[in-house]
Order: C-alpha cells, then structure tokens, then sequence
C-alpha cells in the first residue's frame, strides 16, 4: 500500500470549499462558523490543539447536507427536523478515521444548551458542540441583516441582543459572554468578509505540515465527499463508488503501477464533486435538459478541479477527475483536449460512461450488457472513448460489471 505527502488540512479545506458549493448564495459559511468559534474560545483561554479540532468542526459541521432544498433551510434560525442533517454528518465523520473525533460535535452542533447537560458527552465536546450552534447562529442572523445592506455592521447589535437573549437555554452562559466580548469590535465582523476568511484559513493550513499519510487514511477522507455528491440525489448513490472501483480495476489490467492505480481510485471518488453546484431539480429531471440546463450541468466538471487543485500531493488525481467528460476527438467538456489525454484521464472517462449506463436514472433504468456495451463500441467508433481502455472493459465485463454496481448478476439483453 503506497503513502502519499499530503497536508491534510488542505484536504479539509477543499471539503470546506466544497460544501459551500450546496449553497450558492451561502458562500464560506464554514469558514466563517469556524473563525468565530476560534476566536471566542480564544477569549476562554482554550489551549492550541482543541483550537484546532474546534476550528476543523466549524468547517465542516454541515458536511451533512448535499440536496440544496435541504441548504435552504439553513438560512432559517430553527425548523423542523434540523438534526437530521447533524446525524447525517457525524455518521459520515465517525468513517473517517482522521476526522471520527469531530464526529460528537458535530452530532450536537444544533443541541440546545439545557438539553446538553443530560448527555454523556465530555465536557470538550459540549462546550465544542453549544459553541458551533452559537456562532452558527450568529451567521445565519448576519446574512439575514445583509440582505439589503453592503456594511457588515449593519444588524451586529440586534445579532448580539439575539445570542445573549438565548444566555442558559440555548447556549452556555460562559460561550455568551466570550462571544459578546470577541464580538464587540469592529475587526471581529470586517473578519467575516470573504477575502478574510480565506485568508485565516490559509493562515490555518500554513501551520500543519506535509505528511506521509496512508492510502486507506487518505481514501476514507476522500470518500467523504463522494458520499456527499452522490447523496445529491437517490439516482446517483455509489456512483463515485462505482467509477472508482472500475477505474482501478482497468489500470490494473492496463498495466498501471499499483500507485497509479490507487490515484485512478481515488481520481474516481472525486470526479463529480463539482455537481454540489448543479441543483438537485437538474440532477432529477426525467426528460432531457435544455441547451440552459446542460451549460449549468457542463459546468461541473471544472468545479471539481477548482476544489481539488491546491490540494499538495493530489495534482495529478485533480486533473483526471476534472476530465472525466474530455474525448479522445476533442468533443468533450471543459478544456476539449483530445489526443493529450492521459492514459488515467481516458480510464476515468471510460469508467463514467459504463457505470452511468449500468446505473437507473431519472430519465431511464439501467441498461443490459448487451445494450451497454452497445453504446460504448459506439463511443469508440466515433472517436471519443479510447479503444485499448474498452477492450480491457470487453475482457472483464462481468468483474467490471460487479464492480459498478456491487451486484453480481449481470443482464445480457
């Protein structure tokens, strides 16, 4: 199993950048839920590694929501059923070993505080959990204030008047009066702007380091965001999955080296993560787009590269994932390659186009071998899928078929 140099921070911040994908007039809301926290647990004199674990679950404590109907309603300061999006993410948390400690506070993060006191939870946790709801809060009440006005101090008195209102019942009395104090400069809000934000995360990545980190490790963060785009919709669940194991098993059988191979997988996971972007009404359409649906679709792709591109030590595994639609012929999305491709590039395109075809959607159930293998042939006549890479799908049709949809049967008509 090979290890890859990576600074995992950038990986969480590019999950960060992701999810603010979802919510397209919400941009940076982790980031800024995850500033605030930081720095009224600073006022509290909390030591630097539970700053850290702090700040990694402001980032990400909405990893739980990817249908954007859901993301709307985050924008309102309570509904019905709120937690579930809470459950939803520390269940994905708790899969990923780096990030399983975060997986408790981010299950609470909508907690009230007198409900808190009768969980057993630690005492990190709790304050943790009541501290992301608070600034949460906070944001959500300064984006309502904004609505009609440019000044970021606009609302910020009846924003504090709301939090300290809610002193003892919704949040720990100690976390109002460390936010009311963090708060009450002028820097606090100007800090709330998007190029600052950026700029305190930068701050934050700059900090760790590059590391050797494990295949597995790295594959169970990566996973993380392709559970969330393929929980976009019930019509793309395991898809990513599905690319990915067939994505690996064709450069194994093309010869690739078994890092190669490990990239293609985990190139596979990430290709679609762009589609947090597409609203879940394109992703479900039963009929075919029109000419302004499909732009908003072609669009995707080159948000997966924007995302993942910073990331040290995922470079390469940025720019197959974002090709997964280029064609051989140079007729495909976004930069019209052709003949550059690389061998990994045409694997991943060749992967997404069968488990696509095998997999239901909304517009038609998933086709037969025969019928799949029909449109792929037609693919590589006309000059767009690579003819070596389908000959290995040939080969091992039923395996690969298996792989792409974790059912053994395969319908032959």
């Amino acid at each position: 199993m090979s290890t890859f140099q990576v600074n995992l921070r950038d990986v969480i911040y590019s999950l960060s950048d992701a999810l603010d994908l979802v919510g397209v007039t919400h941009i940076h809301h982790g980031k800024r839920v995850a500033f605030m926290a930081v720095e009224c647990a600073r006022v509290l004199g909390w030591p630097a590694e539970r700053l850290d674990r702090l700040y990694q679950a402001g980032m990400l404590h909405d990893c739980g929501v990817s249908r954007t109907y859901i993301h709307r309603r985050l924008t309102q300061f309570e509904w019905e059923g709120e937690g579930e999006h809470c459950r939803v993410g520390a269940a994905l948390l708790r899969s990923c070993p780096p990030l399983a400690p975060l997986a408790d506070i981010v299950l609470h993060h909508h907690t009230h505080w007198r409900e808190l006191q009768g969980l057993a939870l630690s005492e990190e946790v709790r304050l943790a959990a009541n501290c992301i709801y608070l600034v949460d809060r906070c944001d959500i009440l300064t984006l309502g204030a904004l609505k009609d006005q440019s000044n970021i101090l606009y609302g910020r008195e009846e924003t504090r008047r709301a939090i300290a209102d809610r002193r003892g019942d919704w949040f720990c009395p100690e976390l109002v009066d460390a936010f009311l104090q963090a708060s009450g400069s002028e820097a606090f809000w100007f800090s709330l702007e998007s190029d600052q934000v950026r700029s305190y995360a930068g701050d934050w990545i700059a900090h760790d380091r590059v590391r050797e980190v494990p295949f597995e490790e790295l594959r169970s963060l990566v996973r993380i965001f392709s559970v969330i785009v393929d929980a976009k919709s019930p019509f793309t669940r395991e898809h990513s999955e599905g690319v990915a194991r067939v994505s690996r098993a064709l450069g194994q059988r093309l010869g690739l080296s078994e890092r190669r191979c490990e990239m293609l997988e985990l190139a596979g996971l990430l290709h679609d993560l762009g589609k947090l972007r597409v609203p879940d009404e394109l992703l479900e359409k039963p009929g075919r787009l029109t000419p302004e649906e499909y732009a908003v679709m072609k669009r995707h792709s080159f948000d997966t590269y924007t995302i993942l591109r910073t990331i040290h030590g995922l470079e390469e595994v940025a720019l197959w994932a974002a090709q997964h639609h280029e064609r051989v012929d140079g007729s495909g999305y976004p930069y019209h390659l052709g003949e550059g491709l690389s061998i990994e590039a045409r694997i991943v395109a060749v992967a997404d186009v069968f488990q696509a075809l095998v997999q239901n959607r909304p517009y038609r159930p998933g086709l037969s071998s025969a019928e799949v293998m029909a449109i792929v042939h037609e693919h590589v006549a006309g000059g767009r899928l690579d003819g070596h890479v389908v000959v290995e799908l040939d080969a091992a049709l039923p395996s690969l078929w298996a792989l792409a949809t974790g059912v053994a049967d395969m319908p032959g008509v």
